[in-house]
C-alpha cells in the first residue's frame, strides 16, 4: 500500500539524516557538559539522548512498515519497542518545554536568572521529565499481559502477528482513555507553554533597540523551529489519540503521524545549532572538512557556493571556524549577552554595588550561549 510505502521512506530518511546530526551533538554537549555544566546544555544533551534512543529503534519498525505492519520479532521486543518510541516522543516535547522557560527566563528576568541559575536544577529537572514519562509510557506492559483476541482465529494468517495494532474490548477501556490523557499532560500544556514563551521573548527582543539583529534572528529561529516540531511532528500524532478515542478505534492515518512523529529527530539539530555556539563551530569544522573533500574529487568546481567557500577558506585562513561567532561571520556572541547589553539601561539603575559588580562579570548573556 501507499501508505505503508510513505513511511517507511520517512522512516529511512529520518534515520539516515537524524543519525549523524545527533551524534554530533552528542559530541558536542557530552564535551561542554563535562567542561562546564550550564543549565541550557544539559537539557540540549537530554534532548539529544532521546532523539538518539528512538533512531537506535526506528530499524525495528522500518522493519514493521515493509511488512505492512506485520512484527516479525519477539513479542517483548515490541512492548519494548513501543515504550521507547512513545517516550522518546513525549521525553522530546518536555524537553522542549523546558529549553524555552530557560530561554524566557534568560531574556526577561536577565539579572535574576543569572544570580540564581544552578545546574542542578535543570538536573532535577531532566531526572522529573525521564521519570514522569517512563512511567505513563510503561502501560504498554500492562497491556501486553491482556490476551489479545480482536481478530477470529479463523481470519488470522497463521504469521499475522501486529504490534498494538489490535485491541480486545478489555485492552480499549485501558488504552484510549490513557492515549488521551498523554496527548492532554504530555503534549497540550508544553505547547501553550513553549508558545507563551517565546511570543514573550520576541515581543522583549523586538522592543530592545539595542540587540544585535542577528542575535534576534538567531532566538526567532529558535522559536519558529521548535513551534514547528509541536506542528508538524508532534499534534498529528496526538490528534489521532483524541480521534481514537472518540471513534475507539485507531485512524487509519495513526501510522503516518507516527512516522511524523519521528521526523522529530531530523528538527531537533536545528534546535542545536540555534542554541548553541559550539554546536554552530562543529557544523562549520565538519562543513569545511566536507567542502575540502569534495574539492579534492572536483578542483575544477566553478558554482558560486564553491567560490564562496573558496575564498573563506583561503581569504580568511579557516579563522572563522574557531570565533566564537560559529559561522565565521561577525560575533554571534550569546543570547544573553544580547539581554545583558540591552537590559542595562533598565535594570542596573536599579542594582546597589554588589549586585552592580556581579552584572558587570556577566559579559554573556542568554540569547545563544
Amino acid at each position: 500500500m501507499a501508505t505503508h510505502a510513505a513511511v517507511l521512506a520517512i522512516y529511512i530518511f529520518t534515520f539516515l539524516i537524524g543519525l549523524p546530526a545527533n551524534l554530533l551533538s552528542l559530541y558536542t554537549f557530552l564535551v561542554k557538559v563535562c567542561k562546564k555544566p550550564v543549565p541550557i546544555d544539559i537539557l540540549l544533551l537530554n534532548l539529544t539522548l532521546s532523539d538518539i534512543l528512538l533512531l537506535v529503534f526506528l530499524p525495528l519498525k522500518m522493519s514493521e512498515a515493509a511488512h505492512k505492519n506485520e512484527w516479525h520479532f519477539p513479542e517483548v521486543l515490541c512492548a519494548v519497542t513501543s515504550c521507547t518510541c512513545h517516550s522518546s516522543i513525549y521525553i522530546s516535547t518536555l524537553f522542549l518545554t523546558a529549553i524555552s522557560v530557560d530561554r524566557y527566563l534568560g531574556v526577561a528576568f536577565p539579572i535574576k536568572y543569572k544570580l540564581n541559575r544552578r545546574s542542578a536544577y535543570a538536573v532535577v529537572a531532566s531526572v522529573f521529565i525521564w521519570s514522569l514519562v517512563g512511567s505513563h509510557c510503561s502501560t504498554v506492559f500492562v497491556l501486553r499481559s491482556m490476551h489479545n483476541d480482536s481478530m477470529e482465529t479463523s481470519l488470522r494468517p497463521s504469521n499475522h502477528v501486529v504490534c498494538y495494532k489490535e485491541f480486545n474490548e478489555q485492552q480499549k477501556k485501558i488504552i484510549y482513555p490513557f492515549r488521551l490523557e498523554l496527548c492532554l499532560i504530555l503534549f497540550c500544556i508544553p505547547f501553550v507553554i513553549t508558545c507563551f514563551c517565546y511570543i514573550k521573548v520576541l515581543r522583549i527582543l523586538a522592543s530592545l533597540p539595542n540587540v544585535q539583529p542577528r542575535k534576534k534572528q538567531w532566538s526567532m529561529g529558535l522559536a519558529v523551529v521548535t513551534l514547528l516540531n509541536f506542528v508538524i511532528c508532534f499534534s498529528p500524532f496526538n490528534i489521532s489519540h483524541i480521534s481514537g478515542y472518540h471513534n475507539l478505534k485507531d485512524p487509519t492515518w495513526r501510522d503516518f503521524s507516527f512516522a511524523l512523529s519521528s521526523f522529530n529527530t531530523c528538527l531537533d539539530p536545528f534546535i542545536f545549532f540555534f542554541s548553541s555556539n559550539a554546536m554552530r563551530r562543529n557544523v562549520a569544522v565538519c562543513w569545511a572538512g566536507l567542502y575540502r573533500r569534495v574539492r579534492l574529487i572536483l578542483p575544477q568546481c566553478s558554482l558560486p557556493c564553491c567560490k564562496r567557500l573558496r575564498d573563506t577558506d583561503e581569504g580568511a585562513g579557516g579563522a572563522g571556524l574557531s570565533s566564537s561567532s560559529g559561522l565565521g561571520g561577525p560575533s554571534v556572541g550569546t543570547e544573553s549577552s544580547s539581554c545583558g547589553h540591552a537590559a542595562k539601561s533598565c535594570e542596573v539603575r536599579a542594582l546597589n554595588p554588589e549586585q552592580a559588580a556581579v552584572y558587570s562579570s556577566v559579559t554573556e548573556g542568554h540569547v545563544a550561549h
